[in-house]
């Protein structure tokens, strides 16, 4: 299970683990919580007083401090799993939808025709229409694609990072999306 970090404005800054997350409290970095609480550590006892430590983790924590993540400068990375999720497993070719084994990294402009390998020049493909389209363009291979490329925003991306997302999360994540976003159809 992962917590939701953000800064104290509110930007997303990383999935973290539990452990992480108790660190932060400990250190007292956590400015506002959100979503459900997941975790209950209890720590060791005061010598003084006799009462244990205890530190209840929620799903979602602001931090404090000045966020590393500009929303504006943002390129997330590319991987297969957050393409074929950004593209929702279906086949930019022939529109159906795949296993994510049955599923490649389909470049629009292929590199034998100095393609780079980007968000805007990769869509989901099945194999059979990856292997058919061959070391061309959709035009010149007479393959229409069926929807268009999209660089994911910051929400999306964290949204396409992890796949164990809770309710409370997912909701969080869900109401920054775009309108256009690809992830609320």
């Amino acid at each position: 299970m992962k917590v939701l970090k953000l800064s104290a404005q509110g930007l997303p800054q990383s999935w973290i683990s539990l452990e992480q997350a108790v660190i932060h409290y400990a250190a007292d970095e956590v400015r506002w919580e959100a979503g459900a609480e997941v975790a209950v550590f209890h720590g060791g006892h005061n010598a003084v007083t006799g009462q244990q430590s205890v530190i209840r983790v929620n799903s979602i924590i602001g931090t404090r401090g000045v966020p590393r993540i500009n929303p504006f400068n943002l390129r997330p990375g590319l991987t297969n799993a957050k393409l074929f999720i950004r593209d929702r497993n279906v086949c930019a070719y022939c529109g159906g939808h795949f296993h994510e084994n049955d599923l490649t990294r389909e470049h629009i402009i292929p590199f034998a025709q100095n393609g780079i390998d980007n968000w805007m020049n990769v869509v989901t493909a099945c194999r059979p229409c990856n292997h058919s389209k061959s070391h061309r363009t959709p035009e010149q291979a007479n393959m229409p694609l069926l929807y268009t490329p999209y660089v994911p925003s910051l929400w999306e991306d964290f949204i396409l990072r992890n796949r164990r997302i809770l309710a409370d999360q997912m909701e969080f994540l869900m109401a920054h999306v775009p309108a256009s976003s690809r992830l609320l159809v």
